[in-house]
C-alpha cells in the first residue's frame, strides 16, 4: 500500500477576507502575507500553520488548535480566541488592541485606546489644558507687571468673576448630579439639561456681579482704551465656558463611580473567589483526613484480632463511636469548639489505649473551663495525637505518656500535645498530619496562628491562635447562621 501524504495547504500572499475555513483541517498551511479580515477558522486545525505578516483583523478562531502555530507581526485587531489551543505559538510583534467603538468612549477608552481616535483626543485635551494654563500665566504676569490702575483693576475683577463663577460651577454641577442621576435616564438630556441650567444661572451671576462691582471699573477702561479688539466680542462669547467645564466635570463624575463601583465589584468577586478557593482546599484537607485517620485505626484493629479479639471488639466500639462522632457533624463548617475537639480527641486515645494497654498513659488539661467554648478548626489536634504515638509511644519499650493542655497566654491560645517519646530530630520533614494542619492555619488565620515543635523543657508540638482570630472567625460564623 503507497504511503500517500497530503501536502501542506499554501496561499501566501492571498486576499482571503470573509471566507470560512471553519472545523478544516489546515495543519502545516501557510497564508503568511494575506489578508484575512472576517475569516472564519472556528473549530480548524491550524497546528504549525505560518500566519506571518497577515492581516487577522476581526478574524474568529474559537476551539481552533493554534498550538505551534506562527502569528508574528499579524494584526489581530478584536480577534476572537474563545476557546483555541494556543500552546508554544508565536505571537510576537503582533498587534492585538480593540478597535474604537462610539458605545465604548468613556475615561477608560480614552486613556487606553492607542487608536486615532485616543490620540486626537487627549490631543485635544492636551491643548485645552495647556491654553488656559497660558492665559493663567497671561493674566498673572499682566497684574504683576502692569503699571496701568484701570488695567489692573479690570484684571482683578475678571480674576476674581472667574474664580467665583468657577466655584459656582463646580458646586451646581455637584448639586445636579445626584438630581440627574435619579429622574433623567438618557445621558444626552441629562448634559442638555445640566447645560441649560448651567448658562442660565452662570449668566445670572456674572451680570449681577457686573452690576454691584464692575460698571465703574468696565466703563473707565472702555473710556482710556478704546481701540481695545476684546471690547468687540458678542456677549456670549464668555458664556460656553462655563458649559464645558460643568458638562466635562459632571462627565468625570459619573466615569470615576462607574470605575469605583467596578473596582468595588471586582473586590468583592476576587474575595468571593478566595473564599471559594480557600473552601475547595479545606474540604480536601478535610477529604484525606477521615480515610487517613481510618487507615491507621484499621491497622490497629487487624493486628488485635487474632491475638486479642475482646480488645478488638472493644476497640471497634470505640471506632465506631468516634465516626458516628465525626460524621454526625456538618461537613460544610470547618470549626468546632474546643470541647467537642477534646471528646474526639480522648474517644482516639482510649482507641489507642486498647491497642498499647499500660504502654499508654494519657491525660487532658484545660486551664481555664471558658476555653472549652472557643471555636478552633475541625481536626487539628486529632492529627498531632496521631503523631506522637506513630512516631513516639509506639518506639518506646517502658511507659508512653501524652498530655494534651489548653491553655491562654498573652492573647493567645496555646493548644499543646506533650508526649515522652523520642526527640524530633533537628532535621525533620513534616508527614501529611502536620502538613494538613500547617496548610489550615495558613488559610484561615494567615500570620494570626503558628506551629512549633519543641524538645525543651520538654517534647511538645504547640499550636497558637490568637484570640482575636478566633473571635473574627467565630463572629463570622454567627452572623452567616443567623
Amino acid at each position: 500500500m503507497d504511503d500517500k501524504r497530503t501536502k501542506p495547504l499554501r496561499m501566501t500572499a492571498s486576499s482571503l477576507d470573509g471566507r470560512d475555513f471553519s472545523n478544516m483541517d489546515l495543519e502545516n498551511a501557510d497564508f503568511s502575507f494575506s489578508s484575512l479580515k472576517d475569516v472564519n477558522f472556528d473549530g480548524a486545525n491550524l497546528r504549525n500553520a505560518k500566519l506571518r505578516f497577515s492581516a487577522l483583523d476581526r478574524t474568529t478562531f474559537r476551539n481552533s488548535d493554534l498550538r505551534s502555530a506562527d502569528l508574528s507581526f499579524s494584526s489581530l485587531v478584536d480577534v476572537d480566541l474563545t476557546g483555541a489551543k494556543v500552546e508554544a505559538a508565536n505571537f510576537s510583534f503582533t498587534s492585538q488592541e480593540k478597535s474604537f467603538n462610539w458605545q465604548d468612549f468613556s475615561l477608560i477608552g480614552i486613556i487606553q485606546n492607542q487608536g486615532w481616535v485616543g490620540t486626537l483626543v487627549a490631543t485635544i485635551l492636551g491643548a485645552v489644558i495647556l491654553y488656559g494654563f497660558n492665559a493663567i500665566a497671561y493674566f498673572t504676569a499682566e497684574l504683576y507687571y502692569t503699571n496701568e490702575p484701570v488695567r489692573i483693576k479690570l484684571y482683578q475683577y475678571l480674576v476674581c468673576q472667574n474664580i467665583l463663577a468657577g466655584v459656582f460651577t463646580i458646586l451646581l454641577t455637584q448639586g445636579l448630579t445626584l438630581w440627574l442621576d435619579m429622574l433623567v435616564k438618557r445621558l444626552y438630556v441629562k448634559h442638555l439639561i445640566l447645560s441649560v441650567v448651567v448658562f442660565v444661572l452662570n449668566n445670572a451671576l456674572s451680570i449681577g456681579v457686573y452690576f454691584m462691582f464692575a460698571t465703574d471699573i468696565v466703563g473707565r477702561y472702555k473710556e482710556l482704551y478704546p481701540a481695545e479688539p476684546a471690547q468687540e466680542a458678542p456677549w456670549y462669547w464668555y458664556t460656553w465656558g462655563p458649559v464645558v467645564i460643568a458638562n466635562v466635570f459632571y462627565y468625570l463624575s459619573r466615569e470615576g463611580r462607574q470605575i469605583s463601583r467596578k473596582i468595588s465589584d471586582q473586590e468583592y468577586q476576587l474575595l468571593n473567589l478566595e473564599k471559594l478557593k480557600t473552601r475547595a482546599e479545606l474540604d480536601a484537607l478535610q477529604a484525606r483526613i477521615n480515610p487517613h485517620f481510618l487507615y491507621n485505626s484499621l491497622n490497629s484493629i487487624a493486628s488485635l484480632v487474632h491475638e486479642d479479639p475482646d480488645k478488638a471488639e472493644e476497640m471497634t466500639l470505640l471506632l465506631s463511636k468516634l465516626f458516628r462522632y465525626t460524621t454526625g457533624r456538618k461537613t460544610a463548617d470547618y470549626f468546632d469548639t474546643i470541647e467537642n475537639e477534646l471528646e474526639m480527641v480522648e474517644t482516639y486515645l482510649q482507641v489507642e489505649k486498647v491497642r498499647f494497654g499500660d504502654r499508654l498513659r494519657f491525660a487532658v488539661e484545660v486551664t481555664d473551663e471558658s476555653l472549652k467554648s472557643l471555636q478552633v478548626p475541625k481536626f487539628i489536634l486529632q492529627p498531632i495525637v496521631e503523631n506522637a504515638i506513630k512516631h513516639g509511644i509506639s518506639k518506646m519499650a517502658e511507659q508512653g505518656n501524652i498530655l494534651v493542655r489548653i491553655y491562654e497566654k498573652d492573647n493567645w491560645l496555646h493548644l499543646c500535645v506533650h508526649d515522652n517519646g523520642p526527640a524530633f530530630p533537628e532535621t525533620m520533614g513534616a508527614g501529611y498530619g502536620m502538613r494538613s494542619i500547617q496548610d489550615k492555619l495558613k488559610l484561615l488565620y494567615a500570620d494570626s496562628a503558628r506551629l512549633e515543635l519543641v524538645n525543651e523543657p520538654t517534647k511538645s508540638v504547640n499550636i497558637a491562635i490568637h484570640k482575636s482570630a478566633i473571635e473574627q472567625h467565630q463572629q463570622s460564623n454567627h452572623a452567616v447562621s443567623s
